[in-house]
């Protein structure tokens, strides 16, 4: 666990997990509670592009760090939105810009499928194809890079903890 979290906690949130039905592969290990001033309500997310990070404010004077991956140079994007739906493994159905560097993809890959890129779940943003999701075990090694086509991506672990905090109409404000 990240620093700031206690086992009882995380048994906690893992029985949350369960109670939603959502249910995490693993334990968290890329989550961490940290000295966060931000101009911005408690339950915003904020995104860092530049450190690869997304902090959940909590209002004291902290946020929920996880670490991410963020869109390729030439995907990365900045503005305010908010969560317009929350899916529990989601089926995907590659947007028009990954179809053309991917030709050969499905028209749509199942959720809970071994190669579904969205993982264990996916909270949309309005405005857009984005989403703040989790990820398949070929690309886990991803988070923490540049390296999406403009989507959030999250251990699935992390997108699950952060599910069971924030819902529909939720703030996201992603920066440089």
């Amino acid at each position: 666990m990240g620093t700031g979290w206690t086992r009882p906690l995380a048994v906690a949130a893992m029985a949350a997990c369960a109670l939603a039905g959502i249910v995490a592969p693993q334990a968290a290990a890329a989550r961490e509670v940290v000295r966060f001033n931000a101009n911005a309500e408690p339950g915003t997310i904020i995104i860092r592009n530049s450190e690869r990070r997304l902090y959940l404010v909590q209002g004291n004077g902290t946020a929920i760090r996880y670490r991410v991956a963020v869109g390729r140079q030439s995907e990365q994007w900045e503005g305010r939105t908010v969560i317009n739906g929350r899916h529990v493994r989601p089926a995907w159905s590659p947007p028009a810009v990954v179809r053309r560097a991917n030709p050969r993809l499905p028209d749509i890959i199942p959720g809970g499928a071994p190669n579904n890129p969205m993982g264990e779940g996916a909270l949309t943003l309005a405005g857009g194809e984005y989403a703040i999701h989790g990820t398949s075990a070929s690309m886990r090694r991803s988070v923490g890079t540049a390296a999406s086509f403009g989507c959030i991506r999250m251990l699935n672990e992390d997108v699950v903890d952060l599910m069971n905090r924030v819902g529909v109409g939720t703030q996201v404000v992603v920066t440089r």
